[in-house]
């Protein structure tokens, strides 16, 4: 149903108090801060109107009122001032540049959540299966440690326990054959290849390279570091989230299982520009206390991945969206020269 003026602007004043300080708020506060000429009679005929469409609730030990998810679904789209954010300043603030994609993701978790004093998640791309070369580094007798270079930049690193004792130069001469007749290709592709090769190689070096195909292999498959989170301390100072046992066990599970998150962030990446999942209206948003302001950030014109900022239902969106905005064009300026 269309507001009418009036209800528009008790509805933004009720939402814009309520995120500021927290209490319910009342008809006399509200005949205050919202700026119209009305009696006191007029704005509880208004906010009763409010409560009967769903947009605000009254909790039973106040007279006030507080918004619901609707409500804030409303604030959010269509009230909303959001605050001008100056890019330059966010740069010079946190440079996300480093040599490796991996870091720089970090980074801009890192970024999110110091600017916002929430969480900061984002969502890596999905890594290349194929390598650009390997290097074997003997750490003592028959360890060996893996160093898998990706096309992007990414290192993975994977340790090789290994029957046979390789001097320096086997590792340097193993590693040289694998770059100079693989590099490029997928695990899976020298997998294959190997098959038909080994025979032309010394049972000792074949064994060693079929050893680093499964590592690698295993390395590129392991999704485990996809999605990177920081701050999550933060949100243990957020009343809203942490004030029963229940709602701490519902923001530990969803930080520790990540499946939820990284469907909602999966989501999100198909759509433009900034989304915001609110709590008890999203069934993506695992508490309804919680809300999750998205955006999805690209490399070279495509989208790869998603970032944003975990917080309470009851956040400054007008300040958050600005910071998830900026930052996810900034990932992508970073990467995208990387």
């Amino acid at each position: 149903m269309q507001l009418d003026t009036r209800a528009q602007t008790l509805l933004k004043a009720l939402v814009e108090r309520y995120i500021a300080d927290g209490l319910p708020v009342g008809s006399r506060a509200l005949s205050k801060i919202s700026g119209l000429d009305l009696s006191p009679a007029t704005i509880r005929n208004i906010m009763a109107d409010l409560e009967e469409l769903g947009y605000v609730s009254s909790p039973h030990t106040s007279a006030g009122r507080i918004p619901t998810p609707r409500g804030y679904r409303i604030f959010v789209d269509t009230l909303l001032t959001v605050r001008h954010l100056d890019e330059h300043m966010v740069e010079s603030r946190m440079r996300l540049q480093t040599p490796q994609p991996q870091k720089t993701i970090a980074n801009a978790a890192q970024m999110l959540s110091s600017l916002s004093q929430f969480a900061g998640v984002v969502l890596s791309p999905r890594r290349e299966s194929v390598f650009q070369q390997i290097e074997f580094l003997r750490l003592s007798e028959k360890r060996i440690l893996l160093v898998i270079v990706a096309p992007g930049g990414d290192v993975q690193n994977r340790l090789l326990l290994t029957e046979a004792d390789y001097t320096p130069t086997q590792l340097v001469q193993s590693a040289n054959y694998i770059n100079q007749n693989y590099g490029g290709l997928s695990f899976d592709a020298v997998r294959v290849r190997l098959q038909g090769e080994l025979r032309q190689l010394r049972d000792d070096m074949g064994s060693l390279m079929q050893a680093a195909v499964e590592a690698g292999s295993e390395a590129m498959a392991d999704h485990s570091d996809d999605m990177v989170i920081s701050g999550e301390r933060n949100l243990l100072s957020v009343s809203d989230l942490s004030s029963n046992m229940h709602s701490l066990r519902q923001m530990f599970d969803m930080f520790e299982q990540k499946t939820g998150l990284m469907q909602l962030l999966d989501v999100s990446s198909k759509a433009t520009g900034v989304q915001i999942f609110i709590g008890g209206e999203s069934n993506l948003v695992p508490m309804d206390e919680m809300s999750v302001v998205t955006a999805p950030y690209e490399v070279n014109g495509k989208i790869v991945g998603t970032l944003g900022v975990i917080g309470p239902t009851r956040m400054a969106y007008e300040r958050v969206i600005p910071i998830v905005d900026i930052t996810a064009k900034l990932l992508s300026s970073a990467l995208s020269h990387h």
